[in-house]
């Protein structure tokens, strides 16, 4: 008995620690062999075309509960982006007021794309080059071919001003909403404007 008692002590204090495999690495390239936007390029991008904005640094900010929490009771209009794909492969990004609630078989039939899921992170990089957490209209800049459709909803683009990630999550660009649509005409992605009617509390 004490000898088995050994032997379980030395087997726990033995024990190989478990590690968790590491997540893969998606190489910050896109479809077609070039580098994303930096968030400094999409600024220079915005003065050019002579839309006002302003952008600030913060911690990072991956999801809507870690924006409202940093975001200190700065007013305006906040989003939650959603990069979404049907069976055929074509792809969606669909910009949502933070607060809205619709679950994706919805949203799917609402944008005329029949089931959708979340695309792939590898999938976000190679045509909107940005990471998850990190998901903007904005970053429609990288989308050269215009193979992702975007969609806004519309009782966002009501708020002034809006405040979007600039390619980067440790920054926060504001702007108004006839500025972003200048820059989403600019890039050849006008988006498709979608009118899920009033916000619901709770």
């Amino acid at each position: 008995m004490v000898s088995e008692q050994k032997n379980s002590e030395l087997l726990i204090k033995t024990a190989e620690p478990v590690v968790k495999p590491a997540e893969p690495v998606v190489e910050s390239v896109l479809l077609d062999g070039s580098s994303p936007l930096s968030s400094t390029a999409v600024e220079s991008l915005l003065t050019e075309l002579g839309i006002a904005s302003n952008t600030v640094s913060h911690e990072p900010m991956r999801t809507v509960e870690d924006s409202k929490k940093f975001r200190d009771g700065v007013p305006g209009g906040y989003s939650k982006n959603l990069f979404l794909r049907n069976k055929k492969g074509k792809m969606w990004l669909v910009t949502l007021h933070e607060d809205r609630q619709i679950d994706l078989r919805e949203l799917g039939n609402c944008i005329e794309a029949g089931r959708v899921s979340f695309a792939s992170s590898d999938r976000l990089m190679k045509y909107l080059g940005v990471i998850p957490g990190a998901v903007t209209p904005l970053a429609v800049a990288n989308d050269h071919s215009q193979q992702v459709q975007l969609v806004i909803d519309q009782q966002l683009l009501a708020l002034d001003p809006l405040h979007f990630h600039p390619c980067d999550n440790t920054k926060t660009t504001t702007l108004k909403a006839d500025g972003l649509l200048r820059f989403l005409e600019s890039c050849n992605h006008p988006p498709q404007l979608l009118d899920l009617g009033p916000l619901h509390s709770g």
